[in-house]
C-alpha cells in the first residue's frame, strides 16, 4: 500500500490563521453526560498544537444518525462542548451555524453544532462545502474515522478551502498503516473476527496476499471451520460462501480451532460447553474458541513482528465465551511485535481486558481502518494528496 504525501498541520503556520478542524467527536452520551470521552482526547493534539500557535480554532464533527438538515436535541454536541472545554481548562462556546465561526477570537475555541444537522453534508454539496470553507483559512482534517466517506465537512472543504493539511491523529493513522502494509516485519500475522465473511471478504482477500497466518474468529471462523468439513451444528455461518473460504484457505495459513467453547442459547446466562471441534451437536452454537486453541494460537503469536487485529475471537461481550479474545489480546499485549488493534468491538476488547498499553497503535477507524486494509482510497486522503502535490 503507498500513500500519497500528505502535509501535516505541522509543516503549516497556524499564527493568526482561522483554523477549521475536522475531528470524530462521535462518542456516547447518556442523559446529556459523555460516556467515554477517548476520541475527545485522541484529538486534543492536534486542537492544542493550533491553539498554541495562536490559531483562532473551530473544531467540527458529526454525532450519531440525524434526519440530516434536522435539528434533534439528542444528537447535540452540547455534551461533547462542555466535556472538550473540560479537557482544555477553557470554555468552548457550541456555534449553531458556519457563519458562527467568526466569532471566535485568536487563541480560543468553538465547537460547530453536528455538521448533519446542516442540509448538503451527505451529499458533499457544493453549497454547503463553500459555506464551511469560507470560515477557515485552513482545513485541518483529523477525523480518520470519518475518511472514507465523501462529505461536505470531509471531502468538500477540503477542496475548496484556502489550505488543507492533516491533523496529528491522521497523520499517524497513515503512517501505521503505511508501516503494516506497505512492507510489514515478518511473520505477520493477522486476526480477524466478526459475524460474517460477506463483510469482511475483501479484507481476507487483500490480506492473505500480505500476512502469513490469518487467525480468524466469530461467525467468520465459524464458516472456515463448516469449509473444513466440520459440523457446525446451528452456529452462524454462510453456507453461500464455503468455497470461497477453501479458496482464501489454500493461500494462506488459516488454523482451525481443535476445541470451541459451545452453548445452545445465545444468551448472557448460557452455560459455555468446551467441545473437540469434531463434537459439536446439531442444538449447539459455536460461541468462542476451546482453552486448548487458545492457548496454541497465544504461543503462535510469539514469532511474530506484525500483528493486525480488528474483530473478537468470540461473543466476549458474555463472560464465559470471552477468554478466547482475552487470552489473544494478552498475547498481543505481551508480544515485542509491532500490533496495529482497530475497530469498533476490537477497541471495546482492548478496554475490557485493559491491554491498552501493550498495544503499539490502536486506530480510531472502523469502515476506513477496513477500507485502507483492502486496498481502496479514502476520500479524504486522495483529496489532501491532490492539496499537498
Amino acid at each position: 500500500m503507498q500513500l500519497p504525501f500528505i502535509r501535516s498541520v505541522r509543516d503549516v503556520d497556524l499564527r493568526k490563521q482561522r483554523v477549521l478542524i475536522r475531528a470524530d467527536l462521535n462518542v456516547p452520551i447518556k442523559e446529556g453526560v459523555v460516556v467515554s470521552d477517548a476520541r475527545i482526547t485522541a484529538s486534543l493534539a492536534t486542537i492544542k498544537a493550533a491553539v498554541d500557535a495562536g490559531a483562532s480554532v473551530v473544531v467540527m464533527s458529526h454525532l450519531g444518525r440525524p434526519s440530516e438538515g434536522v435539528y434533534a436535541e439528542e444528537f447535540s454536541l452540547a455534551p461533547v462542548a462542555h466535556r472538550l472545554g473540560q479537557l482544555l481548562s477553557r470554555n468552548v462556546p457550541l456555534l449553531a451555524q458556519p457563519e458562527d465561526c467568526a466569532g471566535i477570537g485568536f487563541g480560543e475555541v468553538g465547537l460547530l453544532e453536528n455538521v448533519r444537522f446542516l442540509a448538503g453534508e451527505k451529499a458533499n454539496s457544493a453549497e454547503l462545502s463553500r459555506r464551511l470553507a469560507d470560515q477557515c483559512d485552513v482545513f485541518v482534517m483529523d477525523a480518520f474515522g470519518t475518511a472514507h466517506r465523501a462529505h461536505a465537512s470531509t471531502h468538500g472543504v477540503a477542496e475548496l478551502a484556502r489550505d488543507a493539511c492533516a491533523g496529528l491523529l491522521l497523520d499517524a493513522e497513515l503512517k501505521a498503516f503505511q508501516q503494516t502494509l506497505r512492507a510489514p516485519k515478518k511473520p505477520m500475522v493477522a486476526i480477524i473476527g466478526g459475524a460474517k465473511v460477506s463483510t469482511k471478504l475483501e479484507v481476507l482477500g487483500s490480506l492473505a496476499d500480505i500476512a502469513d497466518r490469518i487467525i480468524v474468529g466469530g461467525g467468520i471462523a465459524n464458516t472456515f471451520i463448516a469449509a473444513a468439513g466440520y459440523a457446525i451444528g446451528k452456529s452462524l455461518y454462510e453456507p453461500e460462501l464455503l468455497e470461497v473460504a477453501k479458496t482464501i484457505a489454500s493461500r494462506v495459513e488459516i488454523p482451525i480451532p481443535v476445541d470451541v467453547m459451545v452453548g445452545k442459547v445465545f444468551d448472557e446466562a448460557t452455560p459455555a460447553i468446551v467441545k473437540a471441534i469434531g463434537d459439536v451437536a446439531a442444538d449447539e452454537m459455536i460461541m468462542d474458541i476451546g482453552p486448548v486453541t487458545a492457548r496454541a494460537w497465544a504461543d503462535s503469536l510469539l514469532d511474530a513482528q506484525t500483528i493486525m487485529w480488528n474483530g473478537p475471537l468470540g461473543v466476549f461481550e458474555f463472560d464465559q465465551f470471552g477468554e478466547g479474545t482475552r487470552i489473544l489480546a494478552q498475547a498481543i499485549a505481551d508480544s515485542s511485535a509491532y500490533s496495529i488493534a482497530g475497530g469498533g468491538d476490537t477497541l471495546a476488547a482492548v478496554d475490557k481486558y485493559s491491554v491498552t498499553n501493550g498495544i503499539s497503535y490502536i486506530s480510531t477507524g472502523g469502515g476506513a481502518f477496513l477500507e485502507l486494509v483492502e486496498g481502496k482510497v479514502l476520500p479524504a486522503v486522495e483529496v489532501l494528496g491532490r492539496r499537498s502535490a
